[in-house]
């Protein structure tokens, strides 16, 4: 029989074996198992150059986020929500910060993360919360935080209010690429700061970085899409933005890119279909409600521009591009120069150094017949071309100004200065123009035909060239265009112009002045065709009837230099009024 004391030993036993086996399943599983609370909020140096070594669950979705693509941001709150760490301090910024970059950097992205709900009290909140109201928060200068490095920047990307403060953040930017080099965020918007300063090959090389390191990366993409664009490598743009959008089909930010290149290149009908889906989704986008009003201008039908900036008008009406969009319908469509110069001088008063809108002011003044504003126009050309580098525009107007003074050498010199650094279709046209003046006809066709058979190629290319066979003796190539095309024509203004060259492959005046009336019953104020009528009136010295058309070419082209000649022949019968 046991005794009763070696039944309690017995029982002790048992319990204290109970409790071991207790405590070993319990460190078991704190082993396993790492608090995230142990790991501390701000990130530490990187160990060396391929990045963050990752130990954790928390540090595993710190350096997702860090990355800052798109698979990575993807991951990180994936993370945050599968292991449940929405309701604890770490997981809350590190939410927040995810949150952000996903909204400014890849707003198109289909990722769902849990609302922000960071600390108030963390850094990060505060930054956020600058970045919203656009203020940038600098990081102190002893941080070794990258996101308190890489987050203000928030604060200018996509849209920076200024640009001339995005340099700023270059020294930050750096630091940044040094404590995570494994990061596109750094390269990425040092790009873009590049970008926006028109430092094509630095922008060009840190885009290619981010790509280097994440090629899901597609604002990196977009932003050597838009290099290419810039330097005229339209087709190279154009075959890069559809392999994008194979990958991104839904992505608007992508189809946004799309509709602006192709408005870029001049491909109306594209640009007009990517606009309208664009639009469809949101009919108060400003920035393209101001595209649609420009690709309805720039194709002439300058009405279909007044709708969107009705529109726009309620959205900002001191916005530059509206004001300047403005300032072009009023010229061209409505022919009240005073009307745009003041939407212009609106312009100015914001941004005084704006190149495009000074370029217009000028061209517009120095067309003016009042002495007061052709020295204005000129004096800001002059002081446009003073620039250490000029931009194209302002070569382009040089160009022009020389032509329509028939300063041929001058014009010519500009020319080479604009062709060195572009070719498009206009400056095509004014080499054509220049040649032409100086009575180069075969380098004038030269330049004709190249812009003729340019993909597009619209009226003025054809009547540049038809012209240009026309002075190098090539009749009847020269008639079977204008048969084919005055056939085609739909009446007005490009019926006209066929009509007028037409008449010059007449072989009597009668003949010619018969397709010339019809030219100006197409268009009345067809200029070459009113001045080819007074010089065949000139000609017979039917000084009535010259005249006639001589005072409806002078008040086309007052400055006309071959007009004024005439006009100073024909002062007396001209009257007082010229």
């Amino acid at each position: 029989m046991a005794k009763p004391g070696g039944r309690f030993r017995t029982y002790i036993w048992f319990s204290r074996c109970f409790a071991a086996l207790c405590l070993c399943g319990l460190l078991c599983v704190c082993r396993t198992e790492e608090p995230v609370q142990a790991v501390p909020i701000r990130s530490p140096a990187a160990p060396d150059s391929s990045g963050p070594v990752i130990r954790g669950t928390a540090d595993e979705i710190r350096h997702q986020v860090e990355t800052g693509s798109p698979r990575s941001l993807a991951q990180a709150v994936s993370l945050i929500q599968d292991r449940g760490l929405g309701t604890v301090e770490f997981g809350r910024l590190m939410n927040a910060a995810a949150a952000a970059l996903l909204r400014a950097v890849y707003p198109d992205l289909p990722v769902r993360y849990l609302p922000p709900d960071s600390p108030v009290t963390a850094a990060y909140t505060r930054i956020l919360r600058d970045a919203d109201r656009g203020v940038y928060t600098p990081p102190q200068a002893d941080s070794r935080d990258f996101l308190e490095h890489v987050l203000p920047f928030l604060a200018w990307y996509p849209e920076p209010r200024d640009k001339s403060l995005l340099r700023n953040a270059l020294p930050d930017l750096e630091k940044a690429a040094a404590l995570n080099p494994a990061s596109v965020l750094p390269f990425l918007f040092r790009g873009f700061v590049y970008e926006q300063e028109g430092s094509a090959e630095e922008a060009e090389a840190a885009y290619r970085e981010v790509l280097e390191r994440a090629e899901d990366c597609y604002p990196a993409e977009l932003g050597l899409i838009r290099i290419m664009n810039s330097r005229g490598e339209s087709e190279q743009a154009s075959s890069r933005l559809a392999g994008l959008l194979v990958r991104y089909p839904d992505n608007m930010g992508i189809k946004k890119e799309m509709a602006r290149n192709y408005a870029a290149g001049a491909d109306w009908p594209r640009a007009e279909a990517a606009i309208a889906e664009i639009l469809q989704r949101n009919p108060r986008d400003g920035e393209f409600l101001l595209l649609k009003a420009y690709t309805a201008m720039e194709q002439g039908r300058y009405q279909e521009a007044q709708a969107p900036l009705d529109t726009y008008a309620s959205i900002d009406s001191g916005n530059r591009q509206y004001l300047f969009l403005r300032a072009r319908l009023q010229a061209e469509l409505y022919r009240n120069r005073d009307s745009a110069l003041n939407y212009l001088r609106s312009i100015i008063r914001s941004w005084p150094g704006d190149t495009e809108a000074l370029v217009y002011m000028a061209g517009l003044l120095m067309e003016s017949t009042r002495q007061g504003d052709a020295a204005e126009g000129r004096t800001i050309l002059t002081r446009l071309l003073g620039q250490p580098n000029p931009d194209p525009k302002t070569l382009s107007l040089a160009v022009k100004d020389a032509v329509r003074r028939e300063a041929w050498q001058e014009a010519r010199g500009l020319l080479e200065r604009l062709l060195a650094r572009r070719r498009n279709d206009e400056d095509l046209l004014d080499g054509y123009r220049v040649e032409r003046g100086l009575g180069n006809s075969a380098a004038a066709l030269a330049y004709a035909r190249e812009l003729y058979n340019r993909e597009g190629a619209g009226e003025e290319a054809a009547a540049a060239y038809l012209t240009a066979l026309i002075d190098t003796g090539r009749q009847s190539e020269a008639l079977q265009i204008i048969e084919r095309r005055l056939q085609a024509a739909s009446g007005g203004a490009q019926k006209s112009r066929y009509y007028y060259l037409r008449s010059r492959l007449r072989n009597s005046d009668d003949d010619a002045m018969s397709d010339l009336r019809s030219s100006l019953f197409e268009d009345p104020r067809n200029l070459d065709a009113l001045v080819a009528m007074f010089e065949i009136y000139h000609r017979r010295r039917d000084e009535r009837r010259a005249v006639y058309y001589l005072k409806q070419a002078l008040a086309l082209d007052p400055n006309n230099p071959r007009l004024r000649r005439y006009e100073a022949e024909y002062r007396a019968a001209l009257g007082s009024n010229y």
